[in-house]
């Protein structure tokens, strides 16, 4: 097994948010010289290809600050501390979108920009039957959308998909569909 290329020196919080946290490490690299890296450390997510009994895919719409928009993406959320990811997502899809499942499959997880931060998504994969109302949080403005694997496939061609995890969840859909659909 190879050593770490980087030894961490020192590391010093510059700031502590409500979802973040940022850093600025001090590291040692090859020939005794230094580095400094900044690196934003976040819980990580988790979020759900869900399909009805319809066949259509369930998507959240939702205003995005950092973005100046809206995006269309499969319901998500942000991990609770030690939280499990699947039960994140059970969490999230009934309040987001008002829909249960009790059958979730793993599909796969990724580092969204592991330069800079270590927040990392769980995608998975579930069937949904029953429904209730949504129950979004207090500051979430959500409208469900239900859409044919197609209609998902021409948003994201369109640029009306733009969320990277809604693309990969999407492609792996297109990918696995003769099973599941």
């Amino acid at each position: 097994m190879q050593s770490m290329p980087e030894k961490t020196v020192s590391t010093k919080d510059i700031y502590t948010g409500k979802v973040i946290t940022v850093k600025v490490s001090t590291v040692e690299i090859k020939d005794q010289k230094y580095s400094q890296r900044e690196i934003v450390t976040h819980p990580g997510g988790a979020c759900v290809v869900a399909i009805n009994e319809s066949k259509k895919i369930i998507l959240v719409r939702q205003f995005r600050k950092p973005i100046e928009n809206y995006t269309i993406e499969l319901p998500a959320g942000k991990l609770e501390s030690n939280e499990d990811p699947k039960n994140c997502i059970k969490r999230e899809l009934h309040e987001e979108t008002g829909y249960i499942s009790h059958d979730i499959k793993f599909i796969q997880s990724f580092y969204t920009s592991p330069g800079f931060s270590t927040e990392r998504i769980y995608i998975y994969f579930a069937k949904v039957k029953e429904k209730n109302e949504p129950n979004p949080e207090d500051d979430e403005m959500i409208d469900v959308l239900e859409v044919s694997l197609n209609e998902a496939l021409d948003m994201i061609k369109r640029n009306e998909i733009s969320d990277a995890k809604t693309i990969i969840g999407i492609n792996w859909l297109k990918d696995n569909q003769n099973e599941l659909l």
